[in-house]
């Protein structure tokens, strides 16, 4: 069955069974990588990506299920035009292996955007479905912490 979806800001016509996850529609039939397969049933956030502005883990959404517009990582900024949150991951040398970033920052991001002076307490909350088997944790909240600075400068 024929569905169009808008991602980051482009309508994409896919034919594809209603059931099939949002992020083997992303990877596979649209080409965008940077969403990673982590675990397949959304416990590492590896896969998340936004919905309408919503964090959530496109492994476990089925394409009839996007409610919304998608934004991905490739959606967020460009090398030469990083988001906020991006600049902050850079600045901060947040990623060793770099797997889960993509995810980590598209959970962050959405954080942001609905809590732009966020505490320790609440970073770790918003945070803590997304896995890191680098254990980059310190320097991941000090990212989101120089990110809400960053945000509020401009």
């Amino acid at each position: 069955m024929s569905t169009t979806l808008r991602i980051n800001g482009t309508p994409h016509e896919v034919d594809l069974p209603d059931d099939v996850p949002l992020l083997w529609v992303l990877r596979d039939e649209i080409g965008l990588t940077g969403t990673k397969f982590g675990c397949g049933v959304a416990a590492c956030g590896a896969c998340t990506v936004h919905i309408d502005g919503e964090a959530v883990r496109s492994c476990q959404v089925a394409l009839f299920d996007v409610w919304g517009d998608v934004t991905t990582i490739e959606g967020v900024g460009t090398p030469d035009m990083m988001a906020a949150v991006q600049k902050a991951w850079v600045a901060n040398q947040v990623a060793q292996c770099g797997y889960c970033q993509s995810g980590q920052i598209m959970q962050a991001a959405s954080l942001l955007a609905g809590n732009p002076s966020p505490s320790d307490a609440e970073i770790d909350e918003a945070m803590q479905g997304n896995l890191c088997r680098c254990g980059t944790y310190p320097r991941i909240r000090a990212a989101i912490h120089d990110a809400a600075s960053m945000m509020k400068e401009a």
